[in-house]
């Protein structure tokens, strides 16, 4: 891993090499997208099912696009018990945590007696994009999911690529523990703008969560406004923070945790000492020729991996918070004692212990975070995207008359004399 010495307070030269999110604003990739999804929204099925055909090699029809009862009983056969076992401990974990993070509506009075608040109303009918075939993710089902569950959301529409006609057993699984409505073996751009706009076949849904490729991606934030969108994701990241007090093999292993993903991730580690840096990045190439996806996260860690070298904790918060992490792990010896300098990022994970790969499997937070420094603005995927919270008001006669003149003058002032008019009608 490429070494970087940082002996200066302007960090952010440091961290222009790193592509993070560049490919998102590629015309071409853009402009093919768009094709897609607007054939989508204007031909339908016929659309969809002939990018299928192209992309999936799996000929569809409205009859057999949709997962049936027996498929997915034949799944929970091919999948072990304990696997089966292991998906359910974390769906309960998962479930417990966004329970606790569910919002209440509320209503108070001001001193004028008016009545002010907010409801809490979920969508009616949320999309989830689950990556299918070779790369299946069945943690991500429970991620997507189970928190929409938790908000209330009345009907879960699940879609999910079915290349050469082939469904993963352990996402449809999950599916069924989580308790998702329907299943359509379609993805890719077509997908999204299927659930986007709607088919003769897939429902159009109110908002649309979940990770995917380069094109999926694009085609969510295509349809962003036709419906809602969880965020726009690019590739996987981890930044360790580390004072050389948690094993060297430790960190080398969480950094190609992340590199597996695609070679697009970003592993980084910022560290206090040189030798420690050293150490890890010969524990990187140590491990990393005993994967089987070598080839993938040896891409990553070549053409994105970093060791910057810092000098000390406050320099590296200071890293940690211009890059605003998609994971950031803090495997130091009081990682406490920093957590509230910490800015950006999507989730936390405290001392050497907490390895990532429980977010992404087991903790119980959504490993559904922003990426691409995404994390000053936003927040990793919970029940609130599937809230709405409209506003109530109810005015008072005291209100109104204590108020009224106010409201008129501000109208006045904007030159919007019908909403003065609307007031001045009930005086």
């Amino acid at each position: 891993m490429k070494i970087v010495k940082i002996n200066t307070k302007n960090i952010q030269r440091h961290l222009k090499g790193l592509r993070r999110s560049s490919s998102l604003s590629d015309p071409k990739l853009e402009s093919t997208t768009k094709k897609i999804v607007d054939d989508v929204k204007k031909n339908g099925d016929k659309a969809l099912f002939k990018y299928t055909k192209r992309f999936d090699k799996v000929s569809l029809t409205k009859r057999t696009i949709k997962v049936t009862a027996k498929e997915i009983e034949h799944a929970q056969s091919q999948v072990s018990r304990k696997l089966r076992a292991d998906l359910n401990t974390a769906a309960r974990r998962i479930r417990e945590f966004h329970k606790h993070k569910l919002p209440h509506e509320s209503m108070y009075k001001d001193k004028l007696g008016n009545e002010l608040g907010w409801l809490i109303r979920p969508v009616e009918r949320a999309g989830l994009y689950v990556p299918g075939g070779k790369a299946a993710y069945p943690s991500t089902v429970l991620m997507t999911a189970i928190p929409a569950k938790v908000a209330g959301v009345e009907e879960l529409v699940l879609v999910t690529p079915c290349p050469n006609g082939e469904l993963n057993p352990a996402v449809l699984v999950a599916a069924s523990i989580a308790g998702v409505d329907s299943i359509y073996k379609v993805g890719g751009a077509q997908a999204v703008a299927a659930l986007a706009y709607g088919t003769e076949s897939v429902p159009k849904v109110d908002t649309i969560v979940g990770p995917g490729n380069i094109y999926v991606t694009i085609a969510k934030k295509l349809v962003f406004g036709e419906v809602d969108i969880d965020m726009i994701a690019g590739p996987s990241e981890v930044l360790i923070v580390s004072d050389a007090s948690t094993p060297a093999s430790w960190v080398a292993a969480d950094l190609l945790a992340q590199a597996e993903h695609d070679e697009m991730a970003v592993p980084l580690l910022v560290t206090t000492s040189l030798d420690f840096g050293k150490e890890v990045s010969k524990e990187v190439s140590k491990q990393l020729a005993l994967l089987s996806r070598k080839k993938i996260a040896g891409e990553a860690v070549k053409s994105q991996g970093r060791i910057f070298v810092v000098r000390d904790i406050n320099q590296a918060v200071d890293l940690a918070n211009a890059l605003a992490p998609e994971h950031l792990e803090l495997c130091i010896k009081n990682p406490k004692a920093i957590l509230k300098k910490i800015k950006n990022a999507g989730a936390i994970f405290l001392g050497g212990m907490s390895t990532e790969s429980f977010g992404d499997y087991m903790a119980g937070p959504s490993h559904v975070l922003p990426t691409g420094g995404a994390a000053r603005f936003s927040s990793p995927l919970s029940v609130y995207d599937f809230l709405r919270m409209p506003s109530v008001i109810s005015i008072s006669k005291k209100g109104f008359d204590q108020l009224s003149d106010s409201v008129m003058n501000l109208a006045y002032s904007e030159e919007l004399e019908a909403h003065a008019l609307s007031v001045k009608v009930r005086k």
